[in-house]
């Protein structure tokens, strides 16, 4: 047994060897067939010794049963987005913050490396062993793909320790993007074809697509590859720059695209290097969408710190969006659930960036005029922002004479109002709120899910609600009966009883989830949820004054990040007589929400739980529902970021964890004390 327990041993090290010359390196030093016969003698030993077999063996890859759903995963640190330049200044305008925020400071550097267009995930390794995978999510919750992950021959199920290199960390987060090879997508696209199944529109909804499988037998045949970009967490080895902890992590067998990370003095030599990127993006094997800049010292990423969504210590420099030449077959209006008039150009379909484009906006006529832009037009389009089509120019030496002048109509092509246009804007407007077009626009955003969260409430079935005069304002939505459901196209009673228990479960929400929902102008999650906690109650916000909403830096007074026309669009809103009426009938429909009384409102405000044994007198999901009602949040481990441990019975290593951290303990009863002051202040 002890020979063949080296076997195993000896066939498992030149495996995790040569697959990190082959998914690493990219140089591999035997021919596939030898690799195959070490592999194949592993798994004849595996299967005749299965108590031998590890969860770190390279043949573990595919051996997770399918699951039913993603369970989630808190990030212990948030996977922030970055923020974004677009052109040369945006790079020196960042460049110029981190000297002005940094002030007197030593000289630093930057690194620059291209931005994969991919799905980001995050890694967690303990003691070397390759333990958990999740996506980014939100930035703070993301869903465990864990047994996918493990499918991905360039994820090492342990990490290497080189025995003159740094020893390997406790604990090891890893931030990296899941990919799949421009070559590799279009073999996976032919073969779905000749299988009759829809081909994938770009080599990013394909890795998405492939990693969110619920059967890793699935992932597993997709050709899915990953770059690792930084850490979240780290307990054990510390480094002085980001370049040296990239080429440390390459060592331990992480795949680190270290040939194309960059290091610059300058913000010139910054600026080169990302045109150079630009210039050869074509020729990589992967998509690229920009390159990321970041401050090397890692010191300095610490002391700038973060803002709400980006880090101080980055940009993503984004790339000129894809263009193609299309043909403008005619110009059409659509009308918003704020009553804006946008003109959509319909094209003959054309593919930009991998994704069939057969309609772009226009903006408005204002837009039209300027770019003289006439229906049957040969045009450029591109996707702004990789994302929205849109119209950039006409090309009018492939004019013929046929083409044709478009003018905005003076009523609305919905239900007929005359138009209106706001001083100061350029915006034609609907003014009539029963307008359909406005009323389903209003009815899809109250129900959609950064808002109230409706599942199952699509856009067919809210059409047909509207169209059977089922609905008409967002509170007609808790007046459904069970009755009113099945008489809908294609719903049975089982779909009709399910969306039943979701209209009543939506109505238990936040205040800022709330906001958003009624869908006032200007105000997207994110100003929504800063109102929310700025006044706490919503009669504080419906009673709020302009100058109590628009933030004046000299007088620290008003809500920080919200301007004057927001402002006023707030005000404006609340001051209507029929958004008064329709938030009071879904307050008596049962519609509530925690609500905060004051801009720190409990001791669980902002502070992060971990939970560790079984309380006796709730379900975890409850106790985090309570916590996050109160401003708090729930963390999975321990770290030095964790404010309280909640000890129910039979605690596990989280609470040893705890200790040798000097983190707060509380038990059951205290917890409960702690949560009832929070009610009460």
């Amino acid at each position: 047994m002890e020979k063949v327990i080296k076997e195993i041993e000896d066939l498992r090290k030149k495996i995790r060897f040569h697959d990190h010359r082959y998914y690493v390196l990219d140089d591999p030093v035997i021919a596939d067939a030898e690799y195959d016969r070490f592999f194949q003698r592993l798994l004849a030993l595996e299967g005749l010794y299965t108590e031998l077999v590890t969860p770190d063996s390279p043949t573990q890859r595919v051996g997770a049963r399918p699951k039913e759903t993603f369970l989630e995963v808190e990030h212990r640190f948030p996977m922030l987005s970055l923020a974004n330049g677009f052109k040369d200044q945006d790079i020196r305008d960042f460049g110029a913050r981190v000297v002005r925020f940094l002030g007197h400071s030593p000289a630093f550097e930057y690194t620059v490396e291209p931005k994969y267009d991919g799905l980001a995930v995050e890694l967690v390794f303990e003691k070397g062993v390759f333990v958990k995978a999740s996506t980014r999510g939100d930035g703070y919750v993301g869903e465990d793909v864990t047994g996918n992950v493990r499918t991905i021959s360039a994820v090492p199920l342990a990490l290497i320790a080189t025995k003159q290199g740094v020893p390997l960390p406790d604990l090891l987060e890893v931030r990296g993007e899941v990919y799949i090879e421009k070559e590799a997508f279009e073999t996976l696209n032919r073969n779905r074809v000749e299988m009759n199944l829809p081909a994938f529109a770009n080599p990013r909804n394909a890795a998405a697509g492939s990693l969110r499988q619920l059967d890793p037998a699935v992932t597993s045949k997709r050709p899915l590859n990953i770059f690792c970009y930084g850490i979240g967490e780290a307990i054990g080895p510390e480094f002085d720059t980001y370049h040296e902890l990239m080429i440390c992590l390459k060592e331990w067998g992480l795949r680190v695209n270290s040939k194309y990370i960059n290091v610059c003095r300058t913000i010139d030599e910054v600026i080169e290097y990302c045109h150079r990127l630009e210039e050869k993006r074509f020729r990589f094997p992967y998509e690229i969408d920009g390159a990321v800049i970041k401050i090397n010292q890692l010191k300095l990423q610490a002391r700038l710190g973060q803002k709400s969504r980006s880090p101080r210590w980055a940009l993503a420099y984004k790339f000129s969006p894809t263009q193609e030449t299309s043909r403008i077959v005619k110009i059409d209006v659509q009308v918003g659930r704020t009553g804006a008039l946008t003109p959509v150009a319909y094209l003959e379909p054309v593919e930009i960036g991998g994704v069939v484009v057969k309609r772009a906006t226009l903006h408005n006529q204002e837009e039209i005029q300027k770019k003289d832009i006439r229906e049957l037009d040969t045009v450029i389009v591109q996707r702004a922002g990789d994302v929205i089509p849109a119209v950039v120019k006409s090309i009018k030496s492939k004019r013929t004479g046929q083409e044709k002048r478009f003018a905005m109509p003076a009523h609305c092509p919905v239900c007929g109002s005359k138009v209106v246009r706001k001083e100061g804007e350029v915006v034609l407007r609907c003014p009539n709120p029963d307008c359909p077009a406005q009323v389903k626009g209003s009815l899809k955003h109250f129900v959609s899910r950064g808002a109230m969260n409706i599942d199952g409430l699509g856009d067919k079935i809210v059409s047909q609600m509207i169209e059977k005069g089922m609905i008409h304002e967002e509170a007609d939505i808790y007046a459904l009966t069970l009755e009113d459901l099945v008489k809908l196209d294609k719903i049975e009673e089982k779909s009709a009883k399910n969306l039943m228990m979701s209209i009543q479960t939506s109505k238990k929400t936040t205040l800022g989830k709330f906001i958003y929902a009624l869908g006032i102008r200007h105000v997207g999650e994110h100003i929504a949820e800063l109102i929310s906690r700025h006044f706490g109650i919503l009669d504080r916000i419906q009673k709020a004054k302009l100058e109590e909403l628009k933030y004046k830096k000299s007088e620290g007074t008003g809500v920080k990040g919200i301007g004057k026309e927001i402002a006023k669009s707030i005000v404006s809103y609340f001051e209507d007589e029929a958004n008064k009426e329709n938030i009071r009938r879904l307050i008596d429909a049962g519609v509530c929400f925690e609500e905060i009384s004051g801009p720190s409102p409990s001791p669980v405000f902002g502070k992060i739980f971990v939970i560790t044994g079984s309380l006796s007198s709730m379900k975890r999901s409850e106790c985090k529902e309570m916590i996050i009602r109160r401003g708090g949040r729930l963390a999975s481990s321990v770290s030095h970021s964790t404010d309280y441990v909640v000890v129910g019975e039979s605690p596990g290593e989280k609470l040893e964890k705890a200790r040798s951290l000097g983190i707060p303990l509380l038990e059951e009863k205290d917890f409960f004390t702690l949560l009832e002051r929070s009610s009460n202040s």
